[in-house]
């Protein structure tokens, strides 16, 4: 019989105590960095697809392969465009920032839209009866994106009605009167912050209807800058496109797999004793000294593994797409399927299973090393990941 082989310790065990499950899978964020230029979100949401590898030229000046060609693994992220929900204003104060007063969506104003909208169609209807022949091309291109925007107001309807199933709702929001009140005492507004909920309707990959509601910063001019930008997006659908570029550098938050209760060796990877040993093999040989007499928290001990919220830092965008056929494998990804959205292809992994919610933000500490623009993609793998 061969010698049993033994776990290679983790490095940095210590560094995430202690390891509870998070208290929700859409992960809050604590940080937001100051940014400079025009206002906008600083950060964005989508849905784990998978993974694939593309071939891009490594632009890294220091790289031992710069200029060249090299195999780099890519996580597909769906992100569909976020809906603000409710404009928030915060004040300072001795105990950190206190809510001053918030703005929510007013459902009327998807109703008046699309009053608005149809007349437009209505009319342009009309005109096309009494247009000649070379007007009726342009007629026609004007009513195809009535109707697309008619469609879209009466999603943006049924994206209300989700939300009751994620949240409480007011009764009846006066989005101008709390607009107003912000106006009147911008002195004392700090920051300002929208809510933002997702559309899972449109991501065929994530079997679910209730939306997910998360916080994200303004950032950028000045804070009636900011002000009148919240105004505007306020119940409309913002892209990716407005917050993030190509090549940009992103800080990643999500919660990782859950692996649910595991002993130590899993755990913290502590060496499996001898064979000889008494009580067991896969636990710790000694709980620590006499005095003090308690169990120390370094000592590892079994539980909870996995579902933990983590950031990791400096994901690069290496690419924004619009038509999901050109990333998803043959076969679709597994556990997810087809990607039918506005896609994100980052550099390296990210935590969590597929379908699970991942959150982009404005990087805290951007490494000055890496470009900030859009690399030169060679190849996309498309490959089945079941080997057919």
């Amino acid at each position: 019989m061969g010698a049993r082989k033994k776990h290679a310790p983790k490095r940095g065990s210590l560094a995430f105590i202690p390891r509870k499950r998070a208290r929700r899978e859409v992960p809050r964020i604590r940080y937001w960095p100051d940014v400079e230029g025009p206002p906008r979100l600083l950060g964005f949401a989508g849905y784990k697809a998978g993974m694939t590898h593309v071939i891009m030229i490594e632009d890294r000046e220091r790289a031992p392969n710069a200029g060249k060609e090299v195999a780099v693994p890519a996580t597909v992220i769906e992100a569909p465009p976020l809906v603000v929900i409710a404009v928030r204003a915060y004040e300072r104060t001795p105990h950190g920032l206190r809510t001053f007063t918030e703005a929510w969506l007013d459902p009327a104003m998807y109703d008046r839209e699309v009053e608005e909208l149809q007349r437009e169609v209505e009319v342009l209807r009309e005109k096309r009866r009494e247009a000649g022949k070379e007007e009726v091309k342009a007629i026609d291109e004007q009513l195809k994106a009535l109707e697309a925007r008619v469609k879209a107001t009466e999603r943006l309807k049924q994206l209300y009605k989700d939300l009751e199933r994620a949240t409480c709702l007011p009764e009846k929001p006066d989005p101008e009167a709390a607009f107003r009140k912000m106006e009147e005492n911008l002195d004392r507004i700090a920051e300002i912050r929208v809510l933002v909920a997702t559309q899972p309707r449109l991501v065929s990959g994530v079997p679910k209807k209730k939306p997910d509601i998360m916080e994200i910063k303004i950032g950028g001019g000045t804070i009636r800058e900011q002000l009148e930008y919240a105004r505007q997006v306020l119940g409309r659908e913002v892209p990716i496109t407005e917050v993030f570029k190509e090549g940009q550098l992103v800080d990643v938050i999500a919660v990782t797999k859950g692996k649910g209760w595991q002993g130590a060796v899993k755990r913290w990877g502590i060496k499996i004793l001898p064979r000889k040993t008494r009580k067991g093999r896969r636990r710790v040989g000694a709980l620590g000294p006499w005095h003090p007499a308690r169990v120390l928290y370094t000592v590892p001990r079994p539980g909870q593994m996995g579902y933990h919220q983590r950031t990791e830092l400096n994901k690069r965008i290496l690419k924004i797409g619009f038509n999901g056929e050109e990333i998803t494998p043959k076969g679709g990804f597994l556990r997810y399927g087809i990607v039918r959205n506005t896609y994100v292809l980052l550099k390296g992994s990210v935590p969590g299973p597929a379908k699970r919610l991942i959150r982009l933000r404005y990087p805290a500490r951007p490494n000055p090393r890496i470009p900030q623009k859009p690399p030169r993609i060679v190849y996309v793998s498309l490959d089945s990941p079941q080997g057919k």
